[in-house]
């Protein structure tokens, strides 16, 4: 990329999952600045819908040299695509197999699970995790006289569609680590790709809850270790923790 480098700021609300495009940004190794917001009342504070209107986070700011606004990027699965794109080509697979670029189904393996694995994550993983996250703040939250009632109705919830939705989507994670193509090791492959980088997140905040045990999913399990023990993951953690003090994965 010629001329000035862009001006990058990651928008950084405590305890969400911005950590993944900290990571990126740091494997990339690309210049950025962290401006950091509290939550209020578990919520994004007023300011933060300035930046952008529904205030969710992350949200990514980009300005090249000569543009007149920034250009900003909200919603995991893009900015990552954005930042892959423009910065670190090498984190995506492959697109198409030789001799068949542009054609239909002409996609390498690699790639099609590398770009429906950026939107699983969001769009299928996350919503039973989040819905975890909400029965726990039912169950701790109710007062006292309708809590056992509370507490019923979210194990009913939890052992008719959270618990079996979980170990089905925990199996095919499983069986796409054992089946990664080129020998493996990460989901796409090999090598790190953004798709890695995008399910960080949720399986480091499910593990040893919602069912994803060592025991019952080792690949997965092996898989996720080799995400947190990378430099580039270590190195945005310890930011993580300069930041907020401290650093928990848990949703």
């Amino acid at each position: 990329m010629g001329g000035a480098k862009p001006k990058v700021i990651l928008y950084w609300l405590e305890k969400s999952r911005s950590q993944r495009i900290l990571w990126l940004l740091e494997e990339l190794k690309v210049e950025y600045e962290i401006k950091t917001y509290k939550r209020q009342n578990m919520l994004a504070p007023p300011e933060f819908k300035k930046i952008h209107p529904l205030g969710k986070a992350p949200i990514l700011s980009i300005q090249a040299e000569g543009a007149a606004e920034p250009l900003i990027l909200a919603e995991s699965g893009l900015v990552i695509e954005y930042l892959i794109d423009h910065f670190g080509p090498s984190l995506a697979p492959k697109r198409y197999q030789d001799g068949k670029e542009g054609q239909v189904q002409g996609e390498t393996e690699a790639w099609m699970r590398y770009r429906y694995l950026l939107h699983y994550s969001e769009g299928t993983l996350m919503p039973y995790l989040v819905l975890v996250l909400l029965l726990r703040a039912i169950r701790a939250r109710s007062p006292f006289f309708i809590k056992p009632i509370a507490n019923v109705i979210a194990g009913n919830i939890e052992t008719m569609y959270i618990g079996p939705n979980l170990e089905n989507n925990f199996n095919f994670l499983e069986s796409q680590v054992k089946s990664a193509p080129d020998g493996g090791g990460y989901l796409c492959g090999s090598k790190l790709t953004g798709a890695d980088i995008m399910l960080s997140f949720p399986l480091g905040a499910a593990k040893e809850r919602s069912g994803f045990t060592k025991d019952k999913y080792p690949a997965m399990w092996a898989y996720v270790d080799r995400l947190e023990a990378s430099e580039g993951y270590k190195k945005a953690i310890q930011k993580i923790i300069d930041i907020e003090g401290s650093y928990d994965p848990a949703l």
